[in-house]
């Protein structure tokens, strides 16, 4: 078998042959794939590629490399997270551009400082035998003045976080009218994140001929959108399928009460000894919050979020990269920068507000074609999401229980008898057997071995003895009516900067319910429903009572529709005097590219639609929610866990 490149050179040869001994007869096929000298790159390039011990290019590079470099084109690419989209579009612009020129010739926006220094990092290692090559990072977080004084050198790349960028172009800091090549790194994470104006006016600056190379990990019609704006007739390449997960990563999902979420992840991370994870949260708080508990508990864990200084998220990444950290706890956001290719576990501690977004988490493991494993902790009232996110991979989630404390103690048991089994005996400890020997004379093998063992063993079994079981049914996942709840109608909506997740937030913590306890949350434009358990119906009707939202009446109405549409349906059995209409809740201005803000959180990037700030009794709202509450409140039901240390 022949594959020819377009330059009519060989690539690829099938070769068969027989192996065969007395009793059996097999065949194999060795194949000989396409190299990266077939790709046409440089002998400087192909150079810096040997010393970085690459040896045959991934599916995006195979595919992207010799368009970009035959080509003044346009390019959409798609491909998953770990796939080498760094070098499919690297090596190209670093083979094109003028090294002896100091003007600026590429620009590649990415969507977090993280992944802006990694960038940065393996553009000068694919450029480490271009004489005079200067790559600059700009990213938010260091001296923008010492950014400036890198550019003034002259920098034929530069890589940026938006932000920055427009910050410096608006200031004269920076010229990007003559740049030739443009890269959108992440796009759909760079519009999760509301940086569409941003983008639009960085582009605006450059001149319409360059080209523009889009790659990004999913498809959502807001990266459809950009690319119709941006860019010409652009050639797509898809490595995979449209959105699809990663083929080397499994699945599972795991149902428990919302209250034992934070002890179904220390059960998981207890079951999976050599656990080498990220933990995704929703926002920074909940981030900080849950790496300190499991740092209180003995975990080895970190938080990596966006209220961290830049120094702080360097040694943060670099003790995980060095394993000092075990678990890093870690927001959709801050995660853009963790390029670590052994990760054996992505755990999501809560789900995201973008279901799409969950095929990015699940791309931090299973990478450089290792396996990889995704678990995600829901609660009864999320396990439907669970179908939702098994259309987008394409991929079908297996349903597990968390493990019972039995189960852990026998797991670290054998991991622990394992460990004693690959240790390479220290013969330093020879002077000392006398000595040991003494001190356990008397005791047979097996004493011997129970005994040692039990160091372990006991400090386990105490502590998950009378562990209870944290498992519960999902329930009908296909999100089916609770006879056992009342659906409200909510006269506010998306114009109101709510989404399903930030409406949720801002309903159980004015009732002061759970997170399980408020669900079926369907947000429409200038109205809403939402549900909770029959028996809290009386307590949603007493605070809604005369309940105001900057000034103006917030009210509900208990609705005849069941949930499972969503749409219309707002007959009710009892009106409570809506005013009409929905309003602006807040300046349109504080919503970007089109998509809402993420609303009444601290999610990195976002611009809330309301803001809490802490306190000692918790999360409050600002004085801009007022209301006269009348109902009963009920009080948060926190569990408190027993701790012990980890080995």
């Amino acid at each position: 078998m022949r594959l020819e490149n377009p330059q009519g050179e060989v690539v690829l040869h099938e070769v068969m042959f027989i192996c065969r001994d007395a009793s059996v007869s097999t065949h194999k096929h060795l194949l000989f794939f396409m190299t990266f000298l077939d790709l046409g790159l440089e002998e400087n390039l192909l150079q810096a590629i040997t010393d970085m011990g690459f040896e045959t290019p991934s599916e995006v590079q195979e595919k992207a490399i010799p368009i970009l470099l035959q080509k003044e084109t346009d390019l959409v690419a798609l491909a998953q997270t770990g796939t080498g989209k760094t070098a499919a579009f690297g090596f190209p612009m670093l083979q094109k551009i003028d090294v002896k020129s100091r003007t600026t010739q590429g620009l590649i926006l990415s969507p977090t400082r993280e992944l802006c220094m990694q960038i940065t990092n393996e553009m000068n290692n694919y450029g480490k035998h271009l004489k005079g090559l200067n790559v600059v990072a700009i990213y938010g977080g260091a001296s923008i003045t010492e950014q400036a004084r890198q550019i003034k050198k002259g920098a034929q790349i530069i890589v940026a976080t938006p932000g920055r960028m427009k910050d410096m172009i608006g200031r004269r800091m920076i010229d990007i009218s003559k740049i030739e090549y443009c890269v959108l790194d992440e796009a759909d994470e760079m519009l999760n994140m509301g940086f569409y104006e941003d983008i639009t006016e960085i582009l605006s600056h450059s001149p319409e001929e360059k080209s523009t190379w889009l790659f990004s990990a999913t498809m959502p019609k807001e990266v459809s959108t950009i690319a119709k704006k941006f860019m010409h007739q652009p050639i797509e390449i898809t490595v995979g399928s449209k959105n699809v997960g990663s083929e080397n990563v499994s699945h599972e999902f795991y149902t428990v009460n919302a209250r034992d979420r934070y002890q179904a992840l220390k059960r998981l991370a207890d079951a999976n000894p050599e656990i080498f994870s990220v933990v995704f949260c929703r926002t920074k708080r909940d981030t900080q919050k849950v790496a300190e508990q499991l740092i209180a508990d003995g975990y080895s864990a970190g938080a990596i979020h966006g209220d961290l200084s830049q120094n702080q998220r360097d040694i943060v990444m670099k003790q995980f990269r060095s394993r000092q950290i075990q678990m890093m706890v870690a927001t959709d956001v801050a995660a853009r920068g963790i390029d670590v290719d052994d990760i054996t576990h992505v755990i999501n501690y809560q789900l995201p507000d973008e279901i799409e977004t969950y095929t990015h988490r699940s791309g931090r493991t299973g990478r450089a074609g290792k396996d990889g494993i995704s678990m995600v902790i829901v609660s009864k009232s999320e396990a439907r999401k669970i179908k939702q996110i098994e259309k987008i991979i394409q991929q079908k989630f297996q349903q597990k229980e968390i493990p019972s404390g039995m189960e852990i103690c026998e797991k670290q048991l054998m991991h622990l008898a394992n460990n004693i089994k690959e240790t390479e005996i220290n013969h330093d400890i020879d002077a000392y057997l006398p000595q040991i020997n003494d001190a356990l004379e008397g005791f047979s093998k097996e004493e011997l071995i129970k005994k040692f063992f039990s160091v372990e063993f006991t400090r386990f079994y105490n502590y998950y003895q009378k562990a209870k079981d944290l498992n519960v049914s999902p329930g009908d996942m296909s999100g089916s009516e609770n006879k056992d709840s009342v659906r409200f109608f909510l006269n506010v909506g998306e114009r109101d900067d709510f989404n399903w997740m930030s409406l949720k937030d801002f309903l159980k913590d004015l009732l002061q319910l759970g997170q399980d306890e408020v669900y079926k949350v369907d947000v429409k434009d200038t109205f809403s429903f939402f549900n909770v358990d029959t028996k809290h119906k009386d307590l949603v009707l007493g605070v809604f009572t005369d309940f105001q939202l900057e000034g103006r009446n917030v009210n509900v109405e208990i609705s005849e529709n069941t949930g499972r549409g969503g749409g219309g349906g707002k007959s009710r059995s009892r009106k409570r005097g809506r005013d009409g209409g929905g309003f602006k809740g807040r300046d349109r201005g504080e919503r970007r590219g089109g998509r809402k803000s993420s609303g009444g959180n601290d999610r990195d990037g976002g611009k809330g639609g309301f803001k809490k700030k802490e306190s000692a009794g918790g999360s409050e709202f600002k004085s801009k929610f007022s209301g006269k509450r009348r109902g009963k409140s009920k009080p948060d039901s926190k569990g408190t866990g027993g701790k012990r240390r980890r080995s």
